[in-house]
């Protein structure tokens, strides 16, 4: 008697459905919220003041600036670009709302190819602003993030720990994928 195993490559080459085990999507959803938090923190300090990367005197409800500090302060490679967009309403506003829109989708688990799209791009611009970087040629943390947030919406990792699974059923997001 013979026993065959089913590999991830067999069931890729048969069209058949990749069921990851509970281990993978728990640590899937747990990936998952860290990396929300990670951003919806941000939103938060930013906005409110905490005391962590923002002093409540910069918060930006008490009319501080998110983008200033940060990007005033670039003498790296792309500097003038950098430096033109610090302070700017727009900028501010833009920078925040990306904050806020990433850190719930990841959290909730909605919205997730959007949210990886979205945490791609900003975190591009911020591996961007870093260079050239102090420890690494060319990797830094950005840059794996970036990839953690691609690598959670093609697992569907908002279905796990999340409400992925009910938001997937949705009608209009059915017909949508990118709404996924």
């Amino acid at each position: 008697m013979t026993t065959t195993t089913t590999t991830r490559g067999d069931q890729l080459a048969t069209g058949t459905r990749y069921e990851p085990s509970a281990a993978t999507r728990i640590v899937a959803g747990v990936t998952r919220l860290a990396l929300g938090w990670v951003f919806l923190w941000a939103f938060l300090d930013k906005t409110f003041g905490l005391g962590f990367a923002t002093p409540a005197d910069g918060a930006w409800l008490e009319g501080g600036s998110p983008t200033t500090g940060y990007l005033s302060s670039i003498d790296g490679t792309f500097a003038d670009f950098f430096n033109g967009m610090a302070g700017n309403a727009w900028a501010d506003w833009l920078f925040m709302l990306g904050l806020l829109g990433i850190g719930l989708a990841l959290m909730l688990g909605v919205f997730m190819n959007l949210a990886a799209v979205s945490a791609t791009v900003m975190l591009v611009f911020m591996w961007m602003a870093a260079l050239p970087l102090d420890n690494n040629p060319f990797l830094d943390d950005h840059l794996v993030y970036a990839a953690v947030a691609i690598l959670l919406a093609l697992m569907g990792a908002g279905r796990w720990l999340g409400l992925g699974a009910m938001w997937e059923r949705l009608p209009f997001v059915q017909r949508t994928p990118i709404l996924k």
